[in-house]
């Protein structure tokens, strides 16, 4: 469980923004996405230094822009939800492209649009400069309740066996010649979502009946009264320069917001 598990969003690199303790980045992004959802949609110029402050991080963190661009196809779902609201929206109308047009709906599309872009930019940022198994540390770190942290972690360890598993299945069928075209091979592919499934479930049965004849119950308590956890194999600090450092984009941003409301 302590092993090392790379995933796709991260990008491995020598970078200040690297270097930085897991548990102040996750408090970095935090901060930074709550000033950026309390910053008025109509202050628009806002929005623009935001982005030009996460363009310096990436920058500092080495992510190529094309890295981060193709990642923020996330948030394709959201777009086409903003892009309906200025049709289905009440209220005053204006005509753009001989379109009626809702002027609270674009207002909305709007707000959606921008913070939902800096929000989903800002954790791709983040997990592009995190490896997967610093963020439970992280969250550890910030004292998030423990019980929280374990699940967070067994989610993102069973993911990864899931994602293998299913990986496995498909190089099964398409080395037997399968190759899914149409609705006729739905049937084989809920079969294997089945198996799956089945496959998944069995794997975690064993892995809690080891982890049970090992001594390890969440709500077990110890001596003390605190309730057993998970050993941490790695003690995460942090020093007042690197809390510094890493506080400098939600502090910039929030000089932001303030400039935002009062102009």
């Amino acid at each position: 469980m302590g092993a090392v598990h790379a995933h796709r969003l991260y990008r491995h690199a020598h970078s200040p923004v690297h270097a930085l303790p897991p548990h102040t980045k996750l408090a970095a992004a935090f901060a930074f996405v709550v000033v950026v959802v309390s910053t008025p949609r109509t202050a628009m110029w806002a929005f623009a230094l935001y982005a030009v402050l996460l363009a310096f991080v990436a920058h500092h963190a080495r992510v190529p822009a094309g890295f981060l661009l193709k990642r923020l196809l996330i948030e394709v779902p959201f777009v086409a939800f903003a892009v309906l609201l200025p049709f289905v929206a009440e209220g005053e109308r204006v005509d753009v492209l001989g379109l009626s047009l809702s002027v609270n709906g674009l207002w909305g599309a709007w707000n959606v649009l921008v913070k939902g872009t800096l929000g989903v930019a800002t954790s791709v940022l983040l997990a592009a400069t995190t490896e997967l198994r610093a963020l439970p540390l992280g969250l550890e770190r910030l004292k998030l309740p423990p019980l929280l942290v374990q699940i967070a972690s067994f989610m993102i360890r069973y993911g990864d066996v899931v994602t293998d598993e299913l990986r496995r299945m498909r190089i099964a069928r398409e080395s037997r010649g399968f190759e899914a075209r149409g609705v006729r091979h739905w049937g084989v592919l809920a079969k294997s979502a089945g198996a799956l499934f089945i496959r998944s479930y069995e794997r975690g049965e064993r892995v809690h009946l080891a982890m049970v004849s090992r001594g390890y119950s969440p709500t077990t308590k110890r001596v003390g009264g605190a309730p057993s956890a998970m050993p941490v194999i790695d003690e995460v600090t942090a020093s007042r320069a690197q809390w510094s450092h890493a506080l400098a984009l939600p502090l910039s941003a929030l000089v932001v917001c303030a400039l935002g409301w009062a102009l």
